[in-house]
């Protein structure tokens, strides 16, 4: 915290780029994070927020841990009922993953920074970027600090912020907070002195942009810190590391080179995939999850307004099971017309599993991708086309109005069901306190 305060005084607004993270890696130490919030055990009772914390996908793998060192015996991907010993005997709490609530407080969470800045990139669910150019000169580590503790009490999440020139910086100095000043959790590379600092204990492979094969190279050539990088020859960056080398080397030189995504694009494919509760051999089990998938690939493309002219449908057994008989397909099938009603969805992905299924195989998981999109607006339509396209758009118009207001598949295809046996295992799941009235947490007076 000592160096942090060797911020000098400014007499112009310097171009900042500000990066807040939730947590290390997408997705992942969420449920452990969840703990702290909640404080409370699937079984209601307390659980501390302090002290060890597993996060399990599919009741199978580790996918996270808080307050537990990856030395001690806990590995990442490491599989779950292989350290169900540890975990007890270290009274390790364990939560499968709900990412029902976790996207429900990330929405809180970027809801809160975006109060303090005029421009706000998602970078991804637990991860944000903050355009501090247009503000007001300030003493930005008070800003951060503030913005930290308006999270922790908005919603209980603890954050980390960098501010630095440039979006990779600001991306290093999130970590370099998170390493070296976990207390406030806030570091501004406020002048070259701290930016080098910054800069030296970074690793080539920590740089935001250097994958293995970059850092490898990097490596070979003697450049193994950032501050070696952020020195190296410009022509040869650009020889062995194309244009996209050499926009990370500006970067790091603190040259913005990186364009902001302050607009959410469409995405390019869709997919809906889960893993089987349990192995599933018989069609009809298979096909109810697979219509599922296709109903919420439709809703997905709805929302951003787009249609796809082709479905791709996956299907495959359980490749650690070596002992069984292995099996995995896919096909693609072209839609008469783009579209987005789940009911044509839906048909066209029971024609692809008719192609993919097979007798005789234990499946372990299924998946439908929506690809070739375009936009709403711009589907190409067939003179032979006998669908009332006007009426099935105002039908999926009235049953995404009532389950967003009445809730989540309030209104249904026959064909979707309602068991839903195929649904993987979530023996731990923690309640979804913040999306589901009947979740909310009680107490007694």
């Amino acid at each position: 915290a000592t160096s942090l305060m060797r911020c000098p005084a400014a007499s112009s607004p310097p171009r900042i780029s500000c990066s807040i993270s939730a947590c290390t890696a997408a997705g992942s130490e969420d449920c452990c994070r969840m703990c702290r919030v909640e404080g409370v055990d699937m079984a209601g009772r307390h659980c501390p927020r302090q002290g060890p914390k597993v996060s399990t996908d599919d009741n199978l793998t580790i996918l996270a841990y808080d307050g537990w060192h990856p030395t001690e015996g806990i590995a990442m991907a490491a599989p779950a009922f292989m350290m169900r010993d540890l975990l007890k005997r270290n009274n390790v709490a364990v939560y499968s993953s709900n990412y029902t609530l976790y996207g429900d407080m990330s929405d809180r969470v970027m809801k809160t920074i975006a109060s303090f800045v005029p421009r706000l990139e998602i970078y991804s669910i637990d991860e944000a970027f903050l355009d501090l150019h247009d503000m007001p000169w300030s003493n930005l580590l008070q800003l951060g600090i503030d913005i930290r503790s308006r999270v922790q009490k908005d919603t209980g999440i603890p954050v980390t912020i960098g501010i630095a020139p440039t979006k990779t910086l600001a991306k290093m100095a999130n970590r370099y907070a998170k390493k070296k000043h976990r207390d406030i959790g806030v570091f501004w590379a406020a002048n070259p002195e701290l930016t080098e600092e910054m800069l030296r204990d970074t690793a080539v492979h920590d740089i935001w942009g250097i994958g293995s094969q970059y850092a490898l190279l990097l490596n070979r050539h003697r450049f193994t810190t950032a501050a070696d990088f952020a020195k190296a020859p410009r022509d040869w960056v650009r020889e062995k590391m194309s244009v996209v080398g050499l926009r990370l080397l500006n970067e790091v030189q603190g040259i913005p080179s990186i364009k902001w995504d302050i607009e959410v694009k469409p995405k390019k494919n869709i997919c809906t995939s889960r893993s089987f509760g349990k192995l599933l051999t018989e069609k009809a089990a298979i096909a109810e999850a697979l219509v599922n998938f296709a109903a919420a690939c439709a809703l997905k493309l709805r929302k951003q307004k787009s249609c796809c002219n082709t479905i791709q449908v996956f299907l495959h057994t359980n490749p650690h099971k070596t002992e069984e008989r292995q099996y995995q397909r896919s096909v693609n099938i072209e839609l008469e017309r783009a579209s987005n009603s789940t009911p044509d969805i839906i048909r066209h992905a029971l024609k692809g599993l008719d192609v993919v299924y097979s007798e005789g195989y234990r499946f372990m998981k299924a998946g439908v991708i929506v690809i070739d999109l375009v936009p709403e607006g711009q589907v190409q339509n067939s003179m032979f086309d006998k669908a009332n396209l006007e009426r099935d758009k105002r039908v999926m118009e009235v049953v995404d109005r009532v389950n967003r207001s009445l809730g989540k598949e309030i209104v249904r295809m026959a064909v979707q069901g309602f068991e839903k046996s195929y649904r993987l295992k979530a023996d731990y799941l923690s309640p979804c306190y913040t999306t589901n009235i009947d979740h909310i947490l009680k107490v007694r007076i």
